[in-house]
């Protein structure tokens, strides 16, 4: 081909792909390079491969147009599209920046990199890549959303939304926009709102996989599980290729209590993509609720490839897998993973080593070190930032359960392995009284995504309030105080309990002064059992996987006795059971 019949073609290639004709693009861009290889052909091919879902083609030609001219930076922009596209993140980045260099005035190409950059776990980068787009052009709808994205992953949902409502008033109908303002609205926790955004994007797209998927998602923040499912089933009827969405059923059908076919959901978003962590992690966790702690604690790993990993220490030192004989050894466990009734829950474990023989250090949440160090273990108990000058193996606290092999009758539950200062114990005894029957009460956790449907209203109590002969004593902090001046239960709250930096002094030394504890499925649930105080948790329908299925007792804690939802939501049918044991109880007592 002449120059000339090579533009020729080039140009009704163009033409072909603009009226969607992507194959005869592809065939006339093939018959350009069979004769000469041309950087132009090999960059609309590699783009034509992309459109057609064959991004490792798409890639090979691109990298070909970029051999030949190495300072193309649409060419540039376009293979970081692709890689992009197939996660290869920082890769994309990279190739941003190259065609940056070559065109720093495009603010499509500012975006694009804050995508990647967002995706890659780089969220203050892309804010600022996001912003240069912005100072280019205003009004770029893509970057106005994307900028949304990125707020809301560094949790400055206002500002996120913010962002995204400027996008829609320049572009009311833009599906992203819409689809991602429904996201920012639902962790406001605005549902109806979020969900009318949905709606408004299924109007104009109604086969959009995933406007349902996301339909889903805003159902299942407002508790409509059922509803939720519906909206997957769509979704994934759409897609069937949608990895996440079919995760995402997965823990919709969960909530259900459908566990058989939560777990055929993952296992479909793993076939659909065998690096999905979040579907790895939920399965196990579906498992370990089950009790099926043998494959369940292994997908428990899976918890450091979340979207939004715990974090994972390295250290030269190796891991400890169970494998290697500890006796002798040092051991360094990290357990700043997850929350403070995690690491008094897996403490156990920490002294089930030193019972092998090992010298155990636990760096713990400096929140919780007098406590552990009170516990008189003779395990060395540090700030969660210190290392060891010295050790053998390192283990994080929540990965013992697995590498020690635990099974349900295996988990060591020899209580107490806490212990609360007796100083402390004998002046509260004085502040509280030894009269009456005391059951310290708490009802609400933190208010966090991981706490939905845990808590319960104060006025549960009333009943309870009211028997003959007991005394309510608050154990609950910060939020949810609100509830006791509104609620006009008699509640003894403590004064100044817990109010320095260590957490749990205090409470665990009420804890010891007290007759019962009846509490919803936070850290003070953790606490008294470690402490071996006679306890109700009051649990909600699908509970966190250690509470295991239908049980009343507890295989972790002995002391504990369990209340659970018979129906999602209802505290009714729990709360009646535990009026009519205390009111046996008290009735019984001498």
């Amino acid at each position: 081909m002449t120059p000339q019949d090579i533009s020729a073609a080039l140009h009704h290639a163009i033409a072909l792909q603009q009226q969607g004709r992507l194959a005869d693009a592809e065939n006339l861009c093939r018959q350009i390079l069979a004769t000469t290889q041309d950087g132009a052909a090999n960059h609309l091919l590699g783009v034509l491969c992309a459109q057609q879902g064959r991004p490792e083609e798409a890639l090979a030609f691109l990298t070909a147009a970029l051999k030949l001219n190495p300072r193309d930076a649409m060419a540039l922009n376009n293979r970081g599209n692709i890689l992009h596209r197939v996660k290869r993140f920082d890769e994309a980045v990279a190739d941003y920046d190259r065609a940056l260099a070559l065109n720093h005035h495009d603010p499509a190409i500012w975006n694009n990199r804050g995508m990647s950059l967002r995706d890659s776990g780089r969220a203050a980068e892309a804010l600022r890549s996001c912003d240069a787009a912005l100072a280019l052009q205003p009004h770029h709808v893509k970057a106005l959303t994307v900028r949304g994205t990125v707020l809301h992953a560094l949790e400055r949902n206002e500002d996120a939304w913010a962002s995204l409502q400027a996008a829609l008033s320049i572009a009311p109908g833009d599906r992203d926009a819409l689809l991602n303002a429904a996201m920012v609205l639902a962790a406001l926790q605005r549902f109806d709102a979020a969900l009318a955004l949905c709606d408004q994007a299924l109007t104009a797209h109604s086969q959009d996989a995933q406007a349902w998927s996301r339909r889903g998602g805003v159902q299942l923040g407002m508790g409509r599980a059922a509803d939720a499912v519906a909206s997957y089933d769509k979704a994934v009827a759409l897609d069937p290729r949608a990895s996440e969405t079919f995760s995402s059923r997965g823990l919709a059908l969960l909530e259900c209590g459908r566990l058989k076919d939560a777990i055929a959901s993952f296992d479909a978003a793993i076939r659909a993509d065998a690096g999905n962590a979040d579907a790895h992690w939920n399965k196990g966790l579906c498992l370990l609720l089950q009790g099926d702690f043998a494959n369940g604690l292994e997908l428990y790993g899976w918890r450091t490839r979340l979207p939004r990993p715990v974090e994972a220490r390295a250290f030269v030192q190796p891991l400890w897998t169970g494998e290697q004989d500890i006796a002798g050894k040092t051991i360094f466990l990290h357990a700043t993973e997850q929350g403070l009734g995690d690491t008094i829950q897996f403490f156990r474990f920490a002294l089930t080593l030193q019972a092998m023989g090992a010298h155990v250090v636990l760096a713990a949440q400096n929140a919780l070190l007098r406590l552990l160090r009170d516990a008189g273990s003779g395990i060395e108990i540090i700030a969660a930032d210190q290392v060891p000058a010295a050790f053998d193996y390192h283990s994080p606290l929540l990965s013992l359960p697995w590498a020690l092999k635990t099974r349900i009758d295996t988990i060591p539950a020899s209580v107490p392995y806490l212990r609360a200062e007796p100083e402390r114990v004998r002046a509260w005894r004085e502040k509280i009284g030894g009269h009456g029957f005391r059951v310290g009460i708490n009802w609400q956790g933190a208010k966090r995504d991981i706490d939905r449907g845990r808590s319960f209203p104060l006025s549960l109590f009333e009943t309870i309030a009211v028997i003959p002969g007991v005394r309510l004593i608050g154990l609950q902090k910060n939020a949810g105080l609100e509830q006791v001046q509104d609620s006009g239960i008699a509640v003894e709250q403590p004064e100044d309990f817990d109010q320095g930096s260590d957490a749990f002094l205090d409470t665990a030394a009420i804890m010891e002064n007290l007759d019962l504890i009846i509490t919803s499925d936070t850290a003070i649930a953790h606490l008294a059992g470690a402490l071996a105080r006679p306890t109700w948790v009051a649990l909600k329908f699908l509970p966190d996987w250690r509470w295991l299925l239908e049980r009343r007792d507890s295989p972790w804690y002995p002391t504990l006795r369990l209340f659970r939802q018979t129906m999602n939501g209802d505290w009714a049918q729990p709360f009646a059971d535990i009026n009519a044991q205390l009111r046996a109880r008290m009735s019984n007592a001498p």
